[in-house]
């Protein structure tokens, strides 16, 4: 596993290696199927749920005035979308139990 607390498709390719048996290889592949399989999913608009993990959510934001922190002078900012996560319950439970 990754040393600098990042976790890789590599990692979880290689935890699917040890943990599933499947090759190498196949691992890898599994791991970018599922990948894509999320962002085309995202990318129609649709929500990603993971039970026990958690969900993906895009989200409309409207334009709105912000602020160079700098200068302090307003800019607008324009509409966009964005992608937010919200940890299942289960999830936030393992995390604090852990910390």
């Amino acid at each position: 596993m990754a040393t600098a607390g990042t976790l890789t498709r590599a990692d979880l390719a290689e935890a699917l290696h040890h943990e599933v048996g499947l090759s190498r290889l196949d691992s890898a592949r599994l791991v970018e199927q599922i990948l894509e399989h999320m962002c085309t999913a995202l990318a129609r608009g649709e929500n990603v749920k993971i039970s026990g993990f958690g969900t993906f959510v895009l989200r409309q934001k409207g334009e709105r005035v912000g602020r160079n922190p700098k200068t302090g002078v307003e800019v607008p900012i324009a509409p966009r979308r964005v992608l937010t996560f919200r940890a299942s319950q289960m999830m936030r439970d393992r995390i604090v139990s852990a910390g």
